[in-house]
């Protein structure tokens, strides 16, 4: 296993969970999935014959972002990284969870 594995992973957690959260928040979907028809469509669309499912979209975004820092930090030398306190990739998932159930509290509290 290479040296970088722990260095992207990290990242790759850290900024998974923001970039998902940021995707939801602002709906900003890679593609929309219709169940009814059985087709995708590019980006965030309106639902046509039944209802859109974004969620897919939702991690498709959040994952190239969260691969492409991962990527990116795991070029930085190792002088940086040893910084990198692996027990964000638990706290900000954590705070993330936190973050949803504030957003969703009218949806609980019906």
């Amino acid at each position: 296993m290479s040296a970088r594995w722990p260095v992207f992973a990290v990242v790759f957690a850290i900024v998974y969970t923001l970039a998902y959260l940021i995707a939801v928040q602002r709906n900003v979907a890679l593609f929309t999935y219709h169940p009814q028809l059985n087709e995708f469509g590019i980006g965030v669309e309106q639902p046509k014959d039944g209802p859109a499912m974004y969620w897919y979209g939702w991690m498709a975004s959040a994952g190239i972002a969260a691969a492409a820092a991962g990527l990116l930090a795991s070029l930085l030398p190792a002088r940086v990284t040893r910084y990198f306190w692996s027990g964000l990739a638990w706290a900000v998932p954590l705070c993330a969870m936190l973050a949803f159930a504030f957003l969703l509290r009218g949806f609980f509290l019906r």
